[in-house]
């Protein structure tokens, strides 16, 4: 079906509803919303937040520090990371998850409770292999979440989440991937894995954050000498 110019696989749906923009299917509903993420931003609790930790960098005086959400699904992990100061680009490929995400980020700037959060948070392009090597500044962190072949499904996910899995293709591309962000020169790469999965294109870590069912591998490349 189609939606807004979409092409939708058979079974879905993308209806405008009053929470938001909708994807429906199986008996099911998705609304991304990003005021259900607020616990997770309050004082404290942001702190504890792996992702938060290893993305953690230091930037000059006044600065902003730039991070790219290269595969943002619906942008859970960049609400994290604008939460903890950092600006973020995001790049999502699926057109309709694009569309999902972007409806909830203008809901998000509309919302007293997340609009500053959401304000530094830009939602643009859509293939990361590429736009990461024609970014106008260099990033401070790229952040790599791919879906893999090897996860499966499983009671801690969430059943209306499991839509997602209708519209996600598995990462085909993990070399073509890691070599764009490293391209873009970060100060740090930070890939989430399962937490026994394999290394994202078989690079070896400088470091890796574990937690119960995930695990942060951060990438620290040699830092360019025109930098």
């Amino acid at each position: 079906m189609t939606e807004q110019g979409l092409v939708l696989p058979e079974g879905l749906e993308l209806q405008q509803t009053q929470a938001g923009l909708t994807l429906a299917g199986d008996g099911m509903t998705l609304t991304p919303d990003f005021a259900d993420m607020l616990p997770r931003v309050r004082a404290g609790a942001l702190a504890r937040e792996l992702l938060v930790r290893a993305a953690k960098v230091k930037a000059p005086t006044g600065t902003v520090p730039l991070a790219v959400d290269a595969t943002a699904g619906l942008g859970e992990d960049s609400f994290l990371l604008a939460a903890a100061g950092f600006e973020v680009l995001l790049f999502e490929r699926d057109p309709v998850i694009a569309a999902l995400l972007a409806d909830a980020l203008e809901r998000a700037r509309r919302a007293s409770a997340t609009a500053e959060i959401a304000a530094r948070m830009t939602l643009t392009g859509s293939d990361s292999t590429e736009g990461l090597r024609h970014l106008d500044r260099t990033p401070d962190v790229v952040y790599l979440d791919p879906m893999f072949p090897e996860r499966r499904k499983s009671a801690a996910v969430k059943k209306k989440f499991q839509l997602l899995h209708h519209l996600e293709r598995p990462c085909d591309d993990a070399d073509a991937l890691m070599d764009a962000a490293l391209a873009a020169h970060p100060k740090k790469i930070v890939v989430k894995r399962p937490v026994k999965g394999p290394h994202l294109a078989g690079v070896k870590p400088s470091y890796s954050l574990a937690g119960k069912a995930v695990r942060y591998d951060v990438i620290v490349p040699a830092i360019p000498k025109n930098r």
